[in-house]
């Protein structure tokens, strides 16, 4: 997400500041991200007016439940004091959060008698509502930790950021605190979507005998284990190089200007939700209000969270670390017309993976799981069969679309 809320970032920071010249060569370079984006913005500008647009925005804010799912609550503390929030949908509807109630959990559980869980970890600028399709699909029928990676969402701001980037095996020790938080104990599925599932590959690169002991079944989806620095970004290779040589200062600037960043946003909200639907979703036909719903979570988070985040995917490597996993059942699936971590990401991480699933959803893009939530949701009870509940991939149907509803 990064290239997306830094392209509308700058623009509407430069817009804002008085024209693209202010914003020099990191302005041009980071404009060519956002081009592709105005020309549908520039139509949409000659039938709408902008009063018209706001209006439609606010509906769509209300249109839909999407986001809306809640559990229940908990706070974990990060190894540097860091509050991390997460909540717990239990087993079954009646059930205690902590308690197992059906009996696919029952199996899931095993030997230990303690209740399964699956945990959730969402991607970069986006919170735990960004699971809302399967959340809904899974409540009931198996316990489940959804949380707000440091500095997204309800969690805290990470303690010490602004002085030092964020890195990736911190966001694996983030993990940790959750799940001796929210699951000491029982068998682990871990899903991540991202940068969550970078932060279940530090998990493993940090604490392989959690992943012998406890894991037992791993989703992957639309990630990377390395290599981030190549990506295009749907831009011509100049583009690129350019929008990479100049993204790290972009950022550093636009956060200490964090006020007029989003005054920024706001002024120039249709260039911003261009953006954002590029990079978020492959098709055209998506519903608006889940289109709406993906532009709100990464709107919702400053412009210098972004810019602290940033340099860990650069870092990011944790090729050897798939290694930990290879003995576990897993799900590695990805859209076909992702731009963010394109699926021949995905593939190679499958391909270090005896025991993976590739699933390689076409048209997709990087929200896939908003996007084609039924497709997402099936394959992730298939793992869930596979890891040991049986039943999940018969009985587990559709439970929402985000194909737009009549009328719309």
């Amino acid at each position: 997400m990064a290239h997306a809320t830094t392209a509308a970032a700058a623009g509407t920071a430069a817009a804002v500041a008085g024209g693209w010249r202010r914003a020099g060569m990191a302005g041009a370079a980071i404009g060519v991200i956002a081009a592709s984006a105005a020309a549908g913005v520039a139509i949409d500008r000659l039938t709408l007016s902008r009063t018209m647009r706001r209006r439609a925005r606010l509906a769509l804010d209300t249109a839909g439940p999407y986001g809306t799912l809640r559990g229940t609550p908990g706070r974990a503390l990060a190894d540097d004091g860091t509050e991390l929030y997460y909540e717990i949908d239990p087993a079954d509807a009646t059930a205690a959060p902590g308690e197992g109630g059906t009996a696919d959990s029952a199996a899931l559980a095993g030997r230990t008698g303690a209740p399964s869980t699956v945990v959730f970890s969402h991607g970069y600028c986006l919170n735990q509502d960004s699971w809302h399709f399967q959340r809904a699909a899974l409540r009931g029928r198996v316990r489940t930790v959804h949380w707000d990676q440091r500095s997204h969402g309800r969690s805290g701001r990470g303690a010490g950021q602004g002085a030092a980037p964020v890195t990736i095996d911190q966001l694996g020790r983030d993990l940790k605190a959750v799940i001796d938080a929210a699951a000491p104990e029982g068998p682990l599925v871990l899903v991540g979507h991202s940068m969550g599932g970078m932060t279940v590959m530090a998990l493993a690169d940090q604490y392989p005998e959690l992943i012998r002991e406890r894991v037992a079944g791993v989703a992957l989806v639309g990630t990377s284990s390395g290599r981030l620095g190549e990506i295009t970004y749907g831009l011509p290779a100049l583009g690129a190089q350019a929008a990479r040589r100049v993204l790290p200062g972009v950022l550093k600037a636009l956060g200490s200007q964090a006020g007029l960043v989003e005054r920024g946003r706001r002024a120039t909200a249709d260039l911003y939700a261009g953006v954002v639907k590029r990079y978020s979703f492959g098709g055209q036909d998506v519903d608006p209000a889940v289109a709406r719903f993906a532009e709100r979570m990464i709107e919702s988070t400053p412009i210098d969270v972004v810019a602290e985040f940033y340099p860990a995917f650069s870092a990011h490597d944790k090729v050897e670390a798939l290694a930990v996993l290879a003995d576990t059942p897993a799900l590695v699936l990805a859209g076909t017309d992702d731009l963010i971590t394109p699926s021949s990401h995905s593939e190679a991480i499958a391909e270090v993976l005896p025991d993976a699933e590739l699933v390689l959803i076409e048209g997709a893009g990087h929200l896939v799981m908003l996007e084609h939530p039924d497709a997402v949701t099936g394959h992730l009870a298939g793992l869930l069969d596979r890891a040991g509940a049986p039943g999940f991939g018969r009985n587990v149907g559709g439970h929402g679309s985000a194909a737009p509803h009549p009328g719309r």
